[in-house]
């Protein structure tokens, strides 16, 4: 099994569990007298048999990512740098939204706002940030597609 196919099976074991506990809320309780829409003791079971399966692909997963190499950085570090990249983008262009908005002053006696930053250099600086954060995933998402699952 390729690494992308078991990331996909994971994504969607956590899915399902999401929706049992749903199912199982729904299912707690009922009026006296009445029966569950659905056996919580089958939805239960359910819950067991994918915890055990999403257990046993996030360690294989985990095993994986900490052996694939490329570039001297194991896909653990590269998926570190993709998600430290993406929260580092996040921030910036709030900053840069805050930075470049325009303070309309109504007459010349009002005091003038400015920016504290260069927002050119900045806009830049996050525009490279965004290309190394595109190569960085297409890097991951190579080695996804072409790393045998350990």
């Amino acid at each position: 099994m390729k690494l992308a196919t078991a990331l996909s099976e994971r994504a969607d074991l956590q899915r399902r569990i999401s929706e049992l506990g749903t199912r199982l809320n729904n299912n707690a309780k009922v009026q006296e007298g009445e029966s569950p829409s659905e056996d919580p003791a089958a939805l239960l079971s359910e819950l067991d048999a994918d915890f055990v399966r999403l257990e046993e692909l996030v360690s294989r997963i985990n095993l994986t990512n900490n052996a694939t190499k490329s570039g001297g950085k194991t896909l653990t570090e590269l998926i570190a740098k993709r998600d430290c990249l993406k929260q580092r983008i996040s921030v910036m262009r709030s900053f840069l939204d805050c930075s470049s908005e325009k303070v309309n002053r109504y007459s010349k006696t009002e005091i003038k706002i400015i920016s504290t930053v260069n927002v050119t250099a900045l806009q830049k600086e996050v525009d490279c940030l965004s290309r190394q954060l595109r190569e960085t995933d297409e890097l991951i998402q190579g080695l996804n597609w072409t790393t045998e699952l350990i």
